[in-house]
């Protein structure tokens, strides 16, 4: 689907995205958005996706919204994005291992994420750990 928005090779290029292509991929939140605008009854779903790219300290994108100005489930959206970012193989970087993306949580909670949703995450993910690492 993104392909429709972002060409293909942007999205599977292995080094750093010129700023034209970075404006091409700060686009997917609005177009995806206006894509659920279109379906009836959808529209707090198109909000909260519109705003997953928002930062906590206010330097996120499309709107530069910060702190509770971003709904709340946007901000949940943007933990659990980015952690599965983080985890998984990009053409332009390794995965992180399950222990390293916890601390990238904690490093960025009040800057990128919201704190509170960060320090869940983190728990959750401590705790699903702690269990594995039991059996």
């Amino acid at each position: 689907m993104w392909e429709k928005f972002i060409p293909q090779e942007i999205l599977n290029k292995p080094d750093q995205l010129t700023d034209e292509e970075y404006a091409l991929v700060k686009l997917h939140p609005l177009k995806s958005a206006d894509l659920i605008l279109g379906v009836e009854g959808l529209e707090d779903i198109a909000r909260i996706i519109r705003h997953h790219h928002e930062r906590w300290d206010g330097t996120g994108y499309p709107d530069g919204l910060r702190g509770e100005e971003i709904p709340l489930e946007s901000r949940i959206i943007a933990v659990v994005d980015a952690f599965e970012a983080m985890t998984s193989d990009r053409p332009y970087k390794r995965a992180l291992s399950i222990e390293e993306a916890i601390e990238e949580l904690k490093r960025c909670r009040g800057t990128q994420f919201d704190p509170l949703v960060a320090d869940i995450m983190v728990s959750i993910l401590t705790s699903e750990l702690q269990e594995a690492k039991k059996t």
